[in-house]
């Protein structure tokens, strides 16, 4: 059974899904207290799970040291460069330079752990990238009022993101390589220490104001936060944790980097968006790229 793609599959739905949530609230509290404060709220729903179901706490010193590594790189420096191309580009050409990011996993998967993938492995990741492209790289129907242009730090940033991701990615992977942790275990230490290390620096840029205050103000965006750091930190980022523990990280990564096309249907039914030609086609050519990847 292919448990490690259906996990990925089912965590790029779920990051889709939270990402509505997300882009709602973050309008209103900044990007800053929105990446700690989800990062927080994951690792309390994790903390109670794990005591709740007796998960063991327990990684090695190895694998604690590499899971502090994949926050830093994934979570800290691929999260922020992201955002940060946002800012230069916009999120069209962001996303499509960060839908890169499992070429960049397979090659130093490939050169750190010698995976190798079977042809048609490659050409199912070949095919979901490029029906990824056809959907993030199609132009807004209206004009975009914010003027965004592609700029050389724009583009060095998206680069720095995607190579975060797949970094983080390859933290993950040693930790896992090293000997048995939990994938629960795993998202827990990744997370919390990011925010450990993510919080003083919101702190000093004056980006992180005091959450009880904020959100007894804002019980709405408090209620979002919480619902979509469920759906995708807590379980989005186990699974994908799951994922390339149980899976070949270059396939893993590829099946979470189809968060564009989850995103389709649900814009489709959430914002009434007609979707057109080339997004149905590149949707199409994703899940014949996916389909291979479970053959």
């Amino acid at each position: 059974m292919y448990w490690g793609e259906i996990a990925a599959l089912t965590a790029a739905f779920l990051w889709a899904a939270g990402s509505f949530l997300f882009t709602s609230a973050v309008k209103r509290i900044g990007s800053i207290q929105l990446n700690i404060d989800r990062m927080t709220l994951a690792a309390v729903f994790i903390a109670i799970t794990m005591l709740a179901a007796g998960i063991s706490f327990n990684c090695t010193k190895n694998q604690l040291l590499y899971l502090i590594g994949s926050g830093i790189v994934g979570l800290i420096i691929g999260d922020t460069a992201l955002f940060r191309a946002f800012r230069e580009m916009g999120p069209r050409i962001s996303l499509l330079i960060y839908s890169f990011n499992p070429a960049f996993a397979a090659i130093l998967a490939f050169i750190l752990f010698g995976e190798k993938l079977p042809f048609i492995s490659i050409i199912g990741i070949f095919l979901t990238l490029l029906g990824i492209i056809l959907v993030v790289t199609e132009k807004p129907r209206n004009d975009n009022p914010m003027n965004f242009k592609v700029t050389l730090p724009g583009v060095l940033f998206a680069f720095i993101s995607a190579l975060g991701q797949a970094g983080g990615l390859i933290f993950a992977k040693y930790a896992f390589n090293d000997s048995y942790i939990h994938s629960f275990t795993a998202t827990f230490y990744r997370i919390s220490t990011s925010v450990l290390l993510f919080l003083p620096l919101g702190v000093l840029l004056k980006r992180y104001v005091n959450p009880f205050k904020l959100y007894s103000r804002d019980k709405k965006s408090f209620k979002q936060i919480s619902i979509a750091s469920i759906i995708g930190p807590y379980l989005g980022i186990t699974l994908s944790f799951f994922a390339i523990s149980h899976t070949k990280l270059g396939i893993a990564s590829t099946l979470l980097a189809t968060v564009p096309v989850m995103i389709l249907p649900m814009t489709r039914i959430v914002y009434k968006e007609k979707l057109t030609l080339i997004s149905v086609t590149g949707a199409i050519v994703a899940f014949i790229g996916i389909a291979l990847l479970f053959a």
